[in-house]
């Protein structure tokens, strides 16, 4: 429990600190103290991953329901490693880029307790200990939206915190019917329900999931509450904006994955309403955010609307309810997660060398940026799903698991709207290699100078755009992982 503890506690009280004592602490000892925290937290987080996997651990209860445990599984390994690795590259981007952000101190305090809640979250051993979690990380994350405290990112950050505490209520409503009828509010049972319990309240229960699955998946950014993410994408610092894409956002996935999986379960929720709801929700918000991504001229709102649509990708292998869709969600988690932290870094070492935001001034930027764009173009192949990238096998495993699962017209309605979708992805993400390598005759080239930013932004970039290569090469160990969760 020790070194689970010290995964989770040790970045909050660091951040915490940091907060209070930020006046006494110099910039060199303010980059390498969370550089430290972070790596002894990874490490305490790898140590829980192998040798506690499964154990709970009981910290205190509230009342004779209200239990406060730990217990690490492999849902909750996949979803940390996610964020370990984002959150470190992002950390060590973050040092060069915050140079023209002020107040770094409370960016960099802010930074490790939303990672330390993070790690409480992945580790969560009951509905209860994840609910607070969840809550804990909309309230930690927000100052990172409004971190330059300009009125727009004041509202962003009003507009988020008012979209999440919504779906968090819904899921709240969920949480009490749970607690009256459920026989425990663990993770791990499959079902908490009694087969007979279930039968004899069907309906209410079908009511019950769809109201928790709407309001987790607020923070997943499925439609209609998707509108928070473009807002608060655009006004963060590049660093934040990557984490919330990559990693705060999946933590919308990773309740919805307990509500099915763990709390419902497949057998009472395949073949119902909700399952056809869940469906069709997903697959309008595929479609809609990648065609709002191609009519948008902003770079990180463009990349913001592209999350809306993947990550409701994750979400519509979890509706298929079967193994092979399943395996493909959990692929794309790791896939989406380093592919769009790689697209938005890039788009922040744009906007720190050059301040242009817009795509339609990148004419070019490939010849004075070449290392930078040719990242961006490796993670936007993986994005559309073109091999030999982690997201080629994500979603082949997610077609492969729609056409082999018994769910009507989705299995083949579901195939075309992703392939749509991936051409409408390299419809928005590649004018930009493609102006940016290829500017035309008119272009003048006189006026090109190499503008690629320093190690601290490059080298985490390179890690993640390698990262994305091996998960599509070597993917076996992964998979393997991923069909140990549930089946």
């Amino acid at each position: 429990m020790v070194v689970l503890l010290l995964a989770s506690l040790l970045p909050v009280l660091a951040g915490c600190l940091l907060l209070i004592f930020h006046k006494f602490c110099k910039r060199p000892f303010t980059l390498g103290a969370s550089f430290l925290v972070m790596v002894i937290s990874a490490v305490s987080f790898a140590v829980a991953a192998t040798k506690e996997l499964g154990v709970r651990y009981k910290l205190f209860s509230l009342s004779s329901v209200l239990e406060i445990s730990l217990r690490l599984d492999r849902v909750g390994v996949l979803f940390g490693s996610l964020a370990v690795i984002v959150f470190l590259a992002a950390l060590v981007f973050a040092f060069e880029y915050m140079k023209h952000e002020e107040r770094e101190e409370r960016y960099f305090g802010f930074y490790l307790i939303v990672f330390g809640v993070l790690m409480f979250l992945c580790s969560a051993g009951n509905m209860i200990t994840f609910y607070f979690c969840f809550e804990l990380l909309t309230l930690t994350s927000m100052p990172l939206v409004l971190h330059n405290q300009s009125h727009e990112a004041v509202m962003a950050g009003l507009k988020y915190l008012l979209y999440s505490l919504c779906g968090a209520y819904a899921a709240l409503f969920g949480i009490y019917f749970i607690s009256k009828y459920g026989m425990t509010l663990n993770f791990g049972m499959g079902s908490v329900f009694d087969a007979g319990v279930l039968a004899r309240n069907q309906g209410l229960f079908l009511v019950v999931a769809m109201v928790m699955i709407l309001g987790f998946g607020v923070k997943a950014g499925m439609f209609p509450m998707h509108a928070w993410l473009t807002s608060a994408h655009p006004v963060a610092p590049a660093p934040a904006s990557c984490v919330l894409s990559a990693v705060i956002a999946k933590a919308g996935v990773l309740a919805i994955v307990r509500v099915i999986y763990d709390m419902f379960g497949t057998e009472f929720l395949r073949g119902t309403w909700v399952q056809k709801a869940m469906l069709s929700l997903t697959l309008v918000t595929v479609f809609l955010g990648s065609m709002l991504a191609y009519g948008e001229p902003v770079m990180k709102k463009r990349l913001a609307y592209s999350t809306i649509s993947q990550v409701s990708y994750i979400l519509f292998g979890l509706a298929v309810m079967g193994e092979k869709a399943f395996s493909g969600s959990m692929l794309h988690v790791l896939s989406h997660g380093l592919i769009k932290a790689v697209l938005f870094l890039c788009a922040g070492a744009i906007i720190y060398k050059t301040g242009k935001t817009r795509v339609d001034q990148l004419r070019g930027i490939g010849k004075e940026m070449p290392v930078t764009i040719w990242c961006y173009t490796i993670a936007a192949l993986g994005l559309i799903g073109i091999p030999p990238t982690g997201g080629f096998l994500s979603k082949w495993y997610l077609a492969l698991g729609a056409l082999s699962e018994d769910i009507g017209f989705f299995s083949w309605f579901g195939v075309i709207v992703l392939l749509v979708s991936a051409l409408l992805t390299a419809g928005y993400l590649l004018p930009v290699t493609i102006m940016g390598f290829l500017p035309g005759n008119e272009f003048n080239y006189s006026n090109l100078k190499k503008k690629e930013p320093n190690f601290l932004m490059t080298v985490p970039l390179i890690v993640l755009t390698v990262l994305i290569l091996v998960l599509g090469i070597f993917p076996q160990g992964v998979l393997r992982y991923i069909t140990n969760m549930y089946w």
